[in-house]
């Protein structure tokens, strides 16, 4: 059976006055015994020292008018009264006949040891069972004086339970009160119980409106109570539930509304690796169902490596290109991430790589024809060129002039046509590299050497200042000669008279080599695009300088190529630093070769060096 409140506190006040009652019952009964007691006490201990104050006045000897005596004065005390000559015979007691008393003295000689003590003038008490009444009897007994002599004893006895009587009525009256004031605390209680319970009532209602999705239901309580409080606080509660709400629902339908606009798939899955979440570009991307929701991805999508990535995703973030199978075969570039432990699952997005690889596909391709259909004709043009120079004819200062100009266009377009097809084969993998140990030191020396003509016509100053304490980088030799020489050949160019310093020192688990120059610096607009093919600061005087626009996207392959990393940074007027870190030990990568080099002239150096 259920309670509601105001039965519990009905019940409550209830308990509580009668565990009071009861536990206040029993100490007053104690106490009232022992006061009642103690009057017995007072009260038997006066009336003995009256009886032996009479007994003392007559003379004592056995016989009847001591009994007399004894009879008399126990009428008067309402008590037994016994009369003990000096020697402790009895000559009296109230309670016995002659013929008993000398019965009794004779048999329970002895037996009476408060007696004797009076007899030796002192109070004596004691409490036991009597042979002539029924019951415990208390006794008092104190010694008859004449003068300071003791001359007899009188003795009072009254039953042990005396005060029984006037407890047993007190215990009456504490009863008709407690029930009294138990019916009065039930009266009150009800009372309370009611204005409490209209109070709780009202806010249980609203509370239950509230849990039912009701956010405009309020309490509006009245008064300053506890109550009122509660009830206020409840309708504050329920104010901020419902902005909460709105904003979360605000919230949701934007997100909502990105992730069904985003051209990227997304991809939600919890922490059992269930789908949680899809947006419509990758229902489209991976023809998934709406029913797909709830279910594992890999019995949707059966992708080994996709499920391997997922894998890696659960000790950080992972990324790669994928192809998925199908009515529509896509390439996809898939980045995993695991969200934290708290939330758990992963959030995956995709993104469809498909036609940018087939451009990449198309431009590497049109790249490596063009330069092959364009090398035999520029060969043959430097051919008739130096044979003009060689053979003259004409003005000889005109035909010098213009064949200089040929000259030099037909080595640029050479320069152009090799480096495309350097890039063509880094980026199509032909490179073979062969790892090893290479000091830094010993590397930027020879190239600052290999273009110590240039600087020295272009007034600039190549230091090589390599710590001591720089390992040695794990890299291909050849390709970190061309890396060194593509990079100090731009600070040369493009930095006549300035001081380009090339440093390298340790850096955990890595080599840091940097070229630093002291030149006019590049704008920030630039830095982002600096290693893109083609692409030049100053693109009237990179011509003008012989420059092809690719050196920088071929340090960039090249040094990506033997998992290294290169950053730029730049200041107008100050200079600009190239920074590149390179692995210091072996690593598990290595190059895939292909059969089948380039088949330019060992005479020109690529970029496998000379």
């Amino acid at each position: 059976m259920k309670l509601g409140i105001r039965s519990k506190l009905v019940l409550a006040a209830v308990a509580l006055i009668a565990v009071s009652g009861v536990v206040g019952n029993a100490l007053l009964e104690s106490e009232l015994r022992s006061i009642a007691n103690g009057r017995v006490a007072d009260d038997l201990a006066r009336q003995a020292e009256l009886c032996a104050i009479d007994v003392s006045r007559a003379p004592l000897a056995r016989g009847v008018a001591t009994d007399a005596i004894a009879d008399a004065l126990g009428e008067a005390a309402r008590a037994r009264v016994t009369i003990a000559l000096a020697d402790g015979s009895i000559a009296g007691d109230s309670a016995l006949s002659l013929d008993e008393i000398e019965a009794l003295g004779a048999a329970d000689d002895g037996g009476r040891p408060e007696i004797r003590r009076a007899l030796e003038g002192l109070r004596a008490e004691s409490e036991r069972a009597s042979s002539v009444s029924p019951g415990r009897i208390r006794y008092l007994a104190v010694p008859v004086l004449k003068g300071d002599v003791v001359v007899g004893a009188v003795r009072l006895g009254v039953p042990a339970d005396a005060a029984s009587a006037d407890v047993a009525r007190l215990r009456g009256a504490l009863a008709l009160a407690a029930a009294v004031a138990l019916l009065a605390a039930v009266g009150l209680a009800l009372i309370a119980a009611r204005l409490v319970s209209q109070g709780v009532g009202s806010l249980a209602i609203a509370a239950r409106r509230l849990a039912s999705g009701d956010l405009e239901a309020r309490a509006r309580p009245d008064g300053e109570d506890e109550l009122a409080q509660l009830g206020r606080s409840i309708d504050d509660l329920a104010a901020g539930l419902r902005t909460t709400l709105r904003e979360l629902v605000e919230e949701r339908d934007l997100l909502s509304g990105i992730l069904d606009n985003l051209g990227e798939g997304v991809l939600l899955l919890d922490r059992d690796g269930r789908i949680a979440l899809v947006n419509p570009a990758l229902r489209e991307m991976l023809l998934l169902a709406r029913d797909d929701v709830g279910k594992h991805l890999l019995e949707v999508v059966r992708h080994a490596q996709l499920a391997d990535l997922l894998e890696a995703a659960k000790r950080g973030r992972a990324q790669a290109e994928i192809e998925v199978e199908g009515l529509k075969p896509r390439r996809v570039l898939v980045r995993a991430e695991a969200l934290d432990r708290e939330l758990g699952g992963t959030f995956v997005v995709f993104y469809d790589v498909t036609d940018l690889r087939r451009l990449e596909t198309l431009r590497r391709d049109f790249v490596a024809n063009a330069s092959h259909e364009l090398r035999t004709p520029v060969t043959s043009i430097r051919s008739a060129t130096e044979t003009l120079q060689v053979v003259g004819g004409g003005d000889p200062g005109t035909l010098e002039k213009f064949l200089g100009i040929v000259a030099r266009n037909a080595e640029r377009l050479q320069r152009l046509l090799e480096d495309l097809l350097d890039l063509s084969r880094i980026e199509s993998r032909e490179l073979e590299l062969h790892r090893e140990e290479v000091d830094l030191r010993h590397a930027a020396e020879r190239a600052a050497s290999l273009l110590s003509d240039r600087a020295a016509r272009a007034k600039t100053s190549v230091i090589v200042d390599v710590s001591d304490d720089a390992p040695p980088a794990w890299v291909d030799a050849r390709a970190l000669e061309q890396v060194l020489e593509n990079l100090l050949d731009n600070a040369i160019k493009y930095c006549p008279g300035a001081v380009v310093k090339v440093s390298a020192e340790a850096e955990g688990a890595s080599v840091r080599l940097e070229i630093a120059d002291r030149g006019p610096g590049i704008e920030a607009r630039h830095l982002d695009r600096l290693f893109e093919r083609f692409y030049r600061v100053d693109a009237g005087r990179s011509r003008q300088l012989g420059g092809t626009g690719l050196g920088l996207a071929i340090v960039k392959h090249l040094v990506e190529a033997m998992d290294g990393s290169i950053e730029v940074e730049s200041t107008i007027g100050v200079g600009t630093t190239f920074r590149m870190r390179f692995p210091i030990h072996e690593t598990d990568l290595s190059s895939t070769p292909l059969p089948a080099s380039s088949p330019r002239e060992d005479s020109v150096r690529g970029v496998l060096g000379p």
